[in-house]
């Protein structure tokens, strides 16, 4: 019995660690189609509890696996030990693990007690329970399924139709197809009505599905879109984390975005782009350094994107900043002003900060921004584009917003010096590439320490920025005034997904009951 449960959880450690390579910077986004078939196989014959169990214990795995970068900022820059900033680091998993827990436990109750296969109960739940880890607590839809795909072009350009999420069902839909076949004989011999047609017509509509999107793929990455050719400027400044605010520092990352941003003029971009909080002092206060870049912006000659902190009201003797977007013209005027409105937990403001207030001590300024309430696009004679900033750029739902009535280019600025050297930057750049596809927009991508680039509205990477090392890219991107159908409708298929999930647990909650 004990062997049988060590082999049982072996199946759940073997379908996470082949998770967790999918993903950048291991990039082995092939076995993402057959990672979690010995998983599914073990939940068959398993009980509720112990699905529960194994799917947790997959979760962790999972999911610290992909996100172990996180405790990097928490220890070098919250000055919390290594030992703690991995723990909570492990808090974190252990909630995101709780889906998959839950995907486990309804999976193998559907298995036993329905005829449904499990290309279709797998992908159905998988999807509804990463939809709902994208919003329930703020959301945190970093690792889902689909993003391991990034470069695989041809497979993802129906991402425009269905969001991300669709292409996870795919991935776990090929999965459960996988698992079907195995355990074809046993599901037989178990409900000797069993009705294998179900399986067969299953099997048939994937092939056709997986078709069609290859056909639907192949077509959209050949097809020519009306658009603007515009030349854009991205500028990585490289600025240290931990030196970026201070006062001894300050001249040298102004003189440094200056010298940058005059090289990258030479080249008579329409656009340039700077950082998130790239300018290291609270624009339109310090009226002596805003002047200094106002007269930098007017030797110039084109626009001017930079992030910036701004200082909205002071109350109870504290700033309340915002974390904002400011979009210079020739003139060195202010066009446009765009205010964060996803924030981030325990980094931009503390949740719950009255029973949480010692999260106040590890990062300088937590809980002190406030959110931004409009979705603001800026409007040029090269286009209109909304500016992403930092991770928002990883929620579809908040970045179609701004693309509903019109647009032509996606702008994110961010900020990853917070996670070293590790995979974070990677996957946070790779996730971009869905915006683009979802949206039909080319995304311009300015990092502080990298990864910058230009990506276009198929998806393909046309430049991109080492890490750790100042650059300037330039890049002529076509504009993109398409409205796609995932713009327009948003998470239409997510909502069908939820619907059936539903059904699902319904029939089998109610079939237990009865037995």
């Amino acid at each position: 019995m004990a062997t049988k449960k060590v082999i049982h959880y072996a199946t759940a450690c073997i379908s996470g660690i082949l998770l967790v390579v999918c993903f950048p910077t291991f990039d082995l986004f092939f076995l993402a189609w057959i990672a979690l078939v010995p998983f599914l196989l073990s939940l068959y014959d398993k009980k509720p509890k112990q699905a529960f169990t194994m799917g947790v214990f997959l979760g962790i795995i999972y999911f610290f696996g992909t996100l172990y970068w996180i405790y990097h900022s928490i220890n070098h820059y919250g000055h919390v030990s290594f030992f703690t900033s991995i723990i909570i680091v492990l808090l974190l998993c252990m909630y995101l693990s709780l889906y998959t827990g839950i995907f486990a436990l309804f999976f193998s109750m559907a298995i036993k007690n329905t005829r449904l296969p499990s290309l279709f109960i797998a992908p159905v739940l998988w999807v509804t329970l990463e939809f709902l880890r994208s919003y329930l607590f703020t959301g945190f839809p970093w690792s889902s399924m689909g993003y391991t795909q990034y470069t695989f072009l041809p497979i993802i350009q129906f991402a425009d139709i269905t969001g991300i999420y669709g292409v996870s069902f795919l991935i776990l839909a090929v999965n459960g197809a996988f698992a079907d076949i195995a355990l074809m004989k046993r599901r037989i011999r178990d409900m000797p009505l069993f009705p294998w047609s179900h399986t067969v017509i299953g099997l048939s509509l994937l092939l056709l599905f997986i078709i069609s999107s290859f056909i639907y793929g192949y077509w959209r990455l050949g097809q020519e879109r009306p658009g603007k050719q515009i030349r854009a400027g991205i500028i990585q400044g490289n600025i240290e984390q931990d030196k970026k605010w201070e006062p001894a520092y300050q001249s040298k990352v102004i003189e440094t975005y200056k010298d940058l941003s005059i090289q990258a003029a030479s080249s008579s971009p329409s656009l340039i782009v700077w950082p998130e909080t790239a300018v290291p002092f609270y624009f339109n206060t310090d009226r002596e350094h805003t002047q200094q870049l106002i007269d930098l912006q007017n030797q110039l000659n084109t626009y001017l994107l930079f992030g910036a902190v701004l200082v909205k009201e002071k109350r109870e003797g504290r700033n309340l900043l915002t974390n904002s977007a400011v979009l210079l013209d020739k003139d060195g005027r202010i066009s446009y002003l765009y205010d964060k409105i996803h924030l981030v937990p325990f980094g931009e403001y503390v949740p719950l900060r009255k029973v949480l207030f010692f999260m106040d001590k590890l990062v300088a300024g937590v809980g002190d921004y406030v959110k931004g309430t409009h979705y603001l696009r800026a409007e040029t004679s090269y286009g209109g584009f909304a500016t992403l900033i930092c991770y928002e750029i990883i929620f579809p739902g908040l970045v179609r917003k701004f693309y509903i009535k019109d647009g032509n280019f996606i702008v994110n600025i961010t900020n990853d010096a917070w996670f070293g050297k590790t995979t974070g930057p990677h996957q946070h750049f790779s996730m971009a590439v869905f915006r683009a596809i979802e949206n039909r927009k080319p995304v311009i991508r300015a990092a502080n320490t990298g990864i910058s680039g230009f990506i276009d509205s198929n998806g393909i990477i046309h430049s991109k920025t080492n890490l750790f090392q100042p650059a300037v890219l330039i890049q002529d991107i076509k504009t993109d005034s398409t409205r796609s159908f995932y713009t327009k409708y948003g998470d239409l298929f997510s909502f069908l997904c939820i619907v059936f999930s539903i059904l699902i647990v319904a029939h089998i909650l109610g079939k237990t009951k009865r037995s």
